[in-house]
């Protein structure tokens, strides 16, 4: 492989095992609890060396604009925070579907931000990342530290916790959900009770979001209730993806295969330690 390109860089996507919404911040953000998992699908993100000053999307999702682009906005950002002037094409093969809760665009604005570090050799330390990260979104920083959390504050206060690696089925109904909207709706409950890590391990937890989005958004509803006749249906973020744990991966198949066609169906693991921390002591071995 040539020095000016840089391919295969993942991007995992994650479920919120719960999402408790404890409070609201006098700037209107909204106070968390939550449980990050990773998952493996997996969007791959390669980069291309361009000249000096010059950072372009060249493949990626038709619905995003590249200039609106979370890989385009984590580059320029990185180049600017460092005064770093060199230049980036940045190539993203999309599996994690859009606006589905799965943390996919946070996930390759992590990615950018890692990769880019160790490329353009910028030293920047894993917390200055995630502090960065955080200025485009607060799930950012869960992917840069790669290790399955629990999360509090607005999702940037994070405690690593391993948690079982199951099989789930996720269910991308046919909907995107606007997690503006959900956060901004009048009857989102913002009060609940604070748990701790081993509550949440010992009792499980819920999504809080869950019934606005049924409100709101029907298809999603839907989808909740038909998965729920198989397994225990949650909602991932504020959706539009559902998804329930399988004893096995035959188990989850055979529920798939059942699956209504206008809907899209994955069987995944969850996995605690991103596969970005690999690819990137891969890169640190290469050099």
């Amino acid at each position: 492989m040539s020095h000016d390109v840089s391919i295969c860089w993942p991007a995992p996507a994650k479920l919120n095992l719960c999402l408790h919404v404890v409070g609201r911040r006098a700037d209107g953000y909204h106070l968390l609890q939550t449980a990050f998992q990773f998952i493996d699908l997996v969007d791959e993100l390669d980069f291309i060396d361009r000249p000096d000053g010059v950072i372009e999307r060249v493949e990626g999702p038709a619905e995003i604009p590249a200039e609106q682009d979370l890989t385009v906005r984590a580059a320029r950002l990185l180049a600017q925070r460092t005064g770093c002037t060199r230049g980036v094409a940045i190539a993203v093969r999309k599996r994690i579907p859009i606006q589905g809760g799965l943390g996919g665009g946070s996930s390759n604005a992590a990615t950018v931000l890692v990769a880019l570090n160790e490329r353009w050799g910028l030293h920047q330390t894993e917390d200055q990342l995630a502090q960065m990260g955080l200025s485009l979104g607060a799930d950012v920083p869960v992917f840069v530290r790669g290790r399955s959390a629990w999360a509090e504050g607005v999702g940037e206060q994070l405690t690593p916790v391993e948690f079982p690696e199951g099989v789930y089925l996720v269910v991308r109904p046919d909907a995107a959900v606007s997690t503006a909207e959900v956060f901004q709706a009048a009857e989102l409950t913002r009060n609940s009770p604070l748990t701790t890590i081993r509550g949440f391990l010992e009792q499980g937890g819920r999504n809080d979001c869950t019934p606005v989005v049924r409100k709101h958004y029907p298809r999603v509803g839907e989808a909740l209730d038909w998965l729920q006749d198989f397994a225990n249906a949650r909602l991932t973020g504020t959706g539009s993806c559902a998804f329930a744990l399988f004893p096995d991966e035959a188990a989850a198949q055979r529920v798939l295969a059942r699956m209504p066609g206008r809907w899209q169906g994955f069987v995944v693991r969850g996995i605690n330690r991103s596969p970005l921390l690999g690819r990137l002591r891969d890169e640190k071995a290469r050099t």
